[in-house]
């Protein structure tokens, strides 16, 4: 595998990841903030466009997760990827913490 594969798997990680959120509060019908936002990152988007934003995540991280052969490529990707699920996870967690506050 070339150094690009893992930076694959690391993104893969992270996008698919970042789907989960966006896709539970859409299809809940809560809004969730998206980078389509107003302010971006800030403000609150339909429920609708969470769901559109995941279906999208999905498509781009499922492409990253094909790229970088997460499935075939051994215990570093599979390391790469989960760091990615990791940075994105805990990063989402501070990050929207106090979203309703």
């Amino acid at each position: 595998m070339t150094f690009w594969d893992y930076i694959f798997c690391f993104f893969a990680g992270a996008i698919l990841a970042n789907v989960v959120p966006h896709f539970v509060h859409g299809i809940s019908g809560d809004r969730f903030p998206t980078p389509f936002a107003k302010p971006p990152g800030k403000g609150l988007s339909s429920p609708a466009l969470n769901v559109v934003w995941a279906l999208g995540n999905l498509l781009i991280g499922y492409t990253l997760f094909r790229l970088g052969k997460v499935s075939s490529g051994g215990d570093p990707a599979l390391i790469s990827f989960f760091a990615g699920v990791a940075v994105i996870g805990i990063g989402s967690s501070l990050r929207f913490a106090n979203k309703d506050k």
